[in-house]
């Protein structure tokens, strides 16, 4: 067992992300960034890097199929080993959480509740574990919001609807991708039951709805700069959906690159959002 699979099997790039993103739905809610922020980012990176691992733990059969490359499957990490790494995340973070306010603290033990209960059993719940995961995305922006109080989570909703609507869509598409491997793992996923057509419409609709909640904080938050920026965003996540729509086998959706575009979409909002926070 090498630090270097400890390091790999967490996403490093996936957690340090999410870290970022609660610290941009604090920006979000107060225009600033305070020194405590930091503790956001190690508290939702570590609890993101847990859920990444039991995640792990979990997908091994998937794994060896899909991704025999991977730390437990190339056999760099046991599956003991890899269990008790991913509770040892967990309790960094949650342990941190303290150290913020109640509201924070709620968060971090709900989304490692849901992180455990996808790994264990949602992830094979067709539609569910596509939910669990964009709450979980979102929720990241509501849990930085939080850290300045109510006022800072109702701040942060619209960007929390687009990130759970646009990452609905992606994950059913990656789904859609993924159907031999799933069948061969023993998921049961959204697209085995109604097909890759059906699956792209329902994704599609998610994306539109993205697009409706992107419009949200004109009014009331931002304008014009914000309407522009946010259109091309839309634009970008319309046309991921829309590569999808058009497919109606795996091989079609993978190489569509719609989760790829899809990925970019939700990557641009972020950095729209952040720009007319500090604006």
């Amino acid at each position: 067992m090498s630090l270097s699979a400890h390091f790999r099997i967490t996403r490093p790039h996936n957690a340090v992300v999410a870290g970022l993103a609660a610290a941009l739905g604090y920006l979000i809610a107060t225009g600033s960034l305070v020194p405590g922020v930091l503790l956001l980012v190690v508290i939702v990176a570590c609890i993101t890097a847990g859920g990444n691992v039991l995640n792990d733990v979990f997908d091994i059969d998937i794994d060896r199929i899909n991704r025999p490359d991977r730390p437990i499957p190339s056999g760099a990490m046991t599956l003991g080993g890899a269990r008790l790494f991913a509770v040892v995340l967990f309790l960094v973070g949650v342990t941190t959480s303290f150290f913020t306010n109640l509201l924070c603290l709620g968060f971090a033990v709900v989304n490692t509740l849901i992180l455990i209960a996808y790994a264990v059993r949602l992830k094979k719940t067709p539609l569910f574990g596509n939910i669990a995961v964009a709450y979980l995305a979102a929720s990241v922006f509501l849990f930085g919001g939080a850290f300045a109080g109510i006022d800072g989570i109702v701040q942060n909703l619209p960007l929390a609807a687009i990130t759970f609507l646009a990452t609905v869509a992606r994950e059913l598409l990656k789904d859609a991708e993924d159907v031999d491997g799933d069948a061969a793992g023993g998921a049961r996923t959204l697209p085995m039951i109604v097909g890759v057509r059906k699956t792209a419409i329902v994704a599609f609709a998610c994306a539109c709805g993205a697009v409706i909640a992107s419009y949200l904080p004109v009014g009331n938050w931002w304008g014009f700069l914000y309407l522009i920026g946010i259109g091309v965003v839309d634009l970008i996540i319309l046309a991921g959906a829309g590569k999808g729509l058009l497919c109606r086998t795996p091989a079609c959706v993978r190489s569509s690159k719609a989760t790829s575009l899809l990925r970019i979409g939700m990557f641009s909002a972020l950095l729209v959002f952040t720009i007319a926070a500090l604006t």
